[in-house]
């Protein structure tokens, strides 16, 4: 696991704090960021990995999933280079790197992130990429984000 602790921060201020939803769903997840930890869902009946997070199994439809916590490795399954911010905190920081990143050890499950390094890199699908954890301890509430980096071997 690598722990990136810029200074700056990747993304700039004045962004929305990510928080789990009122009724707790992702609070593990969010809390397992916050410990450098990347925690995703399995069905301990079905054995069915899932992400984003949810009340019941998706293939079973058994309540309450574990979370286990998997390596952040994984593979570029899609990308999107975006020029245009989708905030106004963004205004002056594009343009960046979206990539959809799979999982293999978590059954495959895909999740969004950005991926650190030249905005204008040149992107393979399929490429190796390891989770960097962003902590950001200083705000109210503290809250950390995943982001990707291109690695030697996933």
């Amino acid at each position: 696991m690598t722990v990136f602790t810029p200074g700056p921060h990747y993304l700039p201020g004045g962004l929305p704090i990510p928080t789990a939803e009122p009724d707790g769903l992702s609070a593990r997840y969010w809390q397992g960021l916050c410990e450098g930890r990347l925690l995703v869902q399995h069905c301990p009946h079905c054995g069915t990995w899932q992400f984003g997070p949810e009340w019941l199994c998706h293939r079973c439809q058994r309540f309450d999933p574990d979370w286990r916590e998997v390596e952040p490795l994984g593979h570029i399954y899609s990308w999107e280079r975006a020029w245009h911010p989708a905030h106004p905190a963004l205004r002056q920081h594009g343009p960046y790197l979206a990539v959809l990143v799979e999982l293999p050890q978590a059954g495959g499950v895909r999740m969004v992130g950005n991926l650190l390094g030249d905005a204008m890199q040149e992107v393979e699908i399929g490429a190796p990429v390891a989770g960097v954890f962003e902590h950001h301890r200083e705000a109210r509430p503290s809250y950390s984000l995943l982001h990707w980096r291109v690695a030697c071997h996933a």
